[in-house]
């Protein structure tokens, strides 16, 4: 991307921010369908991949079901940036307060902020993300606990767009620590970690190129095994969970935590964490936002 380009994608953002948080709701989810369905139509590459992807969620789908689920899936992926560019911190209480009509598996989380263990969420690209970050920092101020938590992101360029994205989340509660700074980042992680704290990442994507393989909806996958190896090094629990949609607004449901007992147990632990991304996409697959490559069937071959 030009230096150019990179300063107009900047400016299109900060409009976005500006203008969607001023349309009146129903104007907002119909613009961002709409356009969702103009994408669709187009069928770009993104579209392309998402498609492909799906068919693997949803194998036995015959063309116009995988149809479908790709309409809904970028209807979903829309929604979510609707919402982004509308969210704020005040909203957390009623994020919250929706959340918890709907939430499962959350008992070993409680327990372990109880009991001042770290906790690490990892979660695939799905449904709002934010969203769920909110209830983990509204739930952590509810349980008495500093309410925020650490996550890694990808350092976008220019800088002024990285800084426009983290300051939206820092101001959700978030510390953000960007994937290139390396050694910071991971010390960041490991602090918040062993005070006891929450770290989430996103982990359906291998994007160092250090991951494990895994099968993943019974074909071989690349997965990162940052959340496993810091499970480890902190004693932190290790929890799967999956954000995505529900009629009146959002939800995370949590998976059984993974062990992690020792170095060996690293790649068993990121292939528990793929099973359970599988069994959780299953059920709302229209709302995982897989629209780059997964598997490793679908990924550039490398030179020798």
């Amino acid at each position: 991307m030009t230096a150019l380009a990179e300063r107009f994608a900047d400016a299109e953002y900060a409009a976005a921010w500006r203008v969607v948080r001023t349309l009146p709701a129903p104007l907002a989810r119909g613009v961002f369908r709409l356009g969702a369905d103009l994408a669709r139509r187009r069928d770009g590459a993104g579209v392309r991949q998402l498609r492909a992807n799906l068919a693997r969620v949803v194998p036995a789908a015959p063309p116009a079901e995988l149809d479908a689920l790709v309409r809904a899936g970028m209807r979903s992926y829309a929604r979510y940036w609707r919402e982004m560019f509308r969210l704020r911190a005040g909203d957390g209480p009623h994020v919250r307060a929706v959340m918890d009509r709907h939430m499962t598996g959350t008992g070993p989380f409680f327990e372990a902020v109880a009991a001042g263990r770290g906790v690490v969420f990892a979660v695939p690209h799905s449904g709002n993300w934010d969203a769920a970050g909110l209830w983990v920092v509204e739930t952590l101020r509810a349980l008495g606990r500093p309410p925020a938590f650490t996550t890694v992101v990808q350092r976008l360029r220019p800088e002024s767009l990285y800084r426009r994205f983290a300051g939206y989340r820092e101001a959700l509660g978030y510390e953000v620590v960007a994937a290139e700074d390396g050694a910071a980042a991971h010390r960041a992680l490991l602090a918040r970690l062993r005070a006891g704290g929450v770290v989430c990442l996103v982990a359906d994507r291998d994007l160092t190129g250090t991951g494990a393989d895994v099968a993943f909806f019974g074909e071989r996958a690349r997965f990162p095994t940052g959340p496993a190896r810091l499970a480890l090094l902190t004693g932190a629990v290790l929890m799967p969970a999956f954000p995505h949609f529900t009629p009146d607004g959002w939800t995370a449901p949590i998976a059984e935590p993974v062990p992690v007992a020792d170095r060996a147990a690293v790649p068993k632990a990121t292939q528990a964490v793929a099973d359970a991304f599988a069994r959780l996409i299953a059920t709302a697959p229209q709302d995982w936002h897989a629209l780059q490559p997964v598997w490793a069937a679908d990924l550039p071959r490398r030179a020798a």
